[in-house]
């Protein structure tokens, strides 16, 4: 006999925890589905472990650079892997058993641990358990997708969630993916001491962003020691007795890359391939995304998708929004749509990228009359004074409605700064309100007006 809800959430990566949390407090009988870890890929192999380590590694960057700063630091900088485990793993844990402390002492909510399976469009089986309820939500994320390389099954490899269980210091990590999570990891390792070369098929770094911050991304990686190699078309990979073998066909540099770890990082794909979605006729897309409309519904009356599932978005903040979007419809009586919100997120090298809206590309492919300003870190006081002058600042605005279309803040903070723009741009008021504004000194954002105060035409 199955067991009656208002609501079954199946999932807690960012969007259901919230979501429970919300429609419990409503008065609704929920229950929530978790068949692994609480908290998903942000808590326990995304966001906070890969942020966690990245600030180990930036603290070993840091050290070894302490003479320039006039520290001297006697004897030799070295990084224990172990202990660097050890710190991320204790932050996961605490992020990862709030979730489930607070799932599980939710009123109105009972947790159910299990892998769910859509029996109808009302139904969920969780084990031997019937779940019916006229509202469902899933939320049940992504996973590291293995790409189509030649010998790959023959090789051992590591993909993001594999590596938060690396607790030793690979002597040559070979990274295959030169976008987001690539990179990260790539410098990341490098400033714990690996040896690391980054692969990508394509012409340059991370191509969905302009050629100039390719390159300049390029460069922040290759002085710190990181090879890149590019345009490798045709990879291919085999065992080798000291390691792993990706053979290459490169417009430069030797046609193999010997190295004693693969980690592949290139692109993710959703968990819906295994939920029955079929049995309740919920409808996907070519890649597996369930497909959802501007608030995030199904074609099925009473099912919505949120969070990397529904190919929307594939940040936490995005999947966290999904959350806000269906809890304000259903709730509030508040129209949110997907469609309202910016395109924004950050690539957490160091420095960090910021980016928000248009690129400058896709400006110039609207053809649109735009106005453009460009300035290089080296200009920001705050950026000398710490001895990180690595990148440039580009916003582009509308020449007509003098409305912010995007940015690219490359440089030391520029992850914060970012948002001095988006909030801007979603009160759609024109850029002489920051331009005008009077900003602290010294910081990186006091230079954001005098950036807006140099705009001209682009060609």
């Amino acid at each position: 006999m199955a067991t009656k809800y208002d609501a079954i959430i199946i999932g807690t990566g960012q969007a259901g925890p919230s979501l429970a949390a919300a429609l419990s407090k409503a008065g609704m009988k929920v229950a929530v589905i978790e068949r692994k870890r609480f908290g998903g890929t942000c808590v326990n192999n995304g966001c906070i472990p890969t942020k966690t380590l990245v600030a180990s590694a930036r603290t070993a960057y840091v050290a070894r650079r302490a003479a320039d700063y006039g520290v001297m630091i006697a004897g030799q900088i070295a990084v224990d892997m172990k202990k660097v485990k050890a710190r991320k793993d204790e932050i996961v844990r605490r992020s990862n058993t709030g979730v489930e402390n607070w799932m599980k002492g939710l009123e109105n909510a009972t947790v159910y641990l299990g892998h769910a399976q859509f029996e109808s469009p009302r139904s969920v089986r969780v084990g031997d358990d019937i779940l019916e309820a006229d509202k469902i939500f899933i939320n049940v994320g992504g996973r590291a997708t293995v790409p189509p390389m030649p010998g790959i099954e023959q090789v051992p490899f590591l993909n993001n969630s594999s590596m938060m269980e690396v607790d030793f210091l690979p002597e040559h990590l070979i990274v295959v993916g030169g976008s987001y999570i690539g990179l990260e990891f790539g410098q990341m390792y490098r400033r714990f001491g690996s040896r690391v070369t980054v692969i990508d098929r394509n012409s340059r770094l991370i191509k969905r962003e302009d050629e100039d911050i390719s390159d300049a991304i390029k460069q922040i990686m290759e002085q710190e020691g990181v090879d890149i190699r590019l345009s490798a078309e045709c990879m291919t990979v085999e065992k080798r007795s000291d390691g792993v073998a990706v053979k290459l066909d490169c417009a430069s540099g030797d046609r193999d890359v010997i190295g004693s770890h693969l980690l592949l990082a290139v692109g993710r794909i959703p968990n819906t391939d295994d939920l029955g979605l079929e049995r309740a006729g919920i409808e996907t897309d070519a890649q597996g995304y369930v497909k959802v409309d501007d608030e995030l519904r199904t074609n099925v009356e009473g099912v919505w998708a949120l969070g990397d599932c529904n190919g929307r978005g594939a940040f936490t903040h995005t999947s966290y929004n999904d959350y806000e979007i269906v809890a304000a419809n259903l709730l509030d009586n508040d129209p949110r749509r997907v469609s309202d919100r910016i395109t924004a997120y950050a690539l957490y090298i160091d420095p960090p990228l910021g980016r928000c809206g248009m690129t400058e590309k896709e400006v110039r492919r609207s053809g649109r009359k735009a106005l453009i300003g460009k300035m290089m870190m080296s200009r920001v006081g705050r950026a000398v004074e710490k001895g990180e002058t690595d990148g440039f600042m580009k916003i582009v605005v509308d020449a007509e409605t003098k409305e912010i279309l995007g940015a690219s803040l490359l440089g030391i903070e520029c992850d914060e700064i970012i948002h001095v723009i988006i909030d801007v741009m979603y009160a759609r008021a024109p850029y002489t309100v920051i331009q005008r504004a009077m900003h602290i000194h010294p910081t990186v954002s006091e230079l954001i007006p005098t950036l807006l105060g140099s705009l001209k035409p682009m060609e």
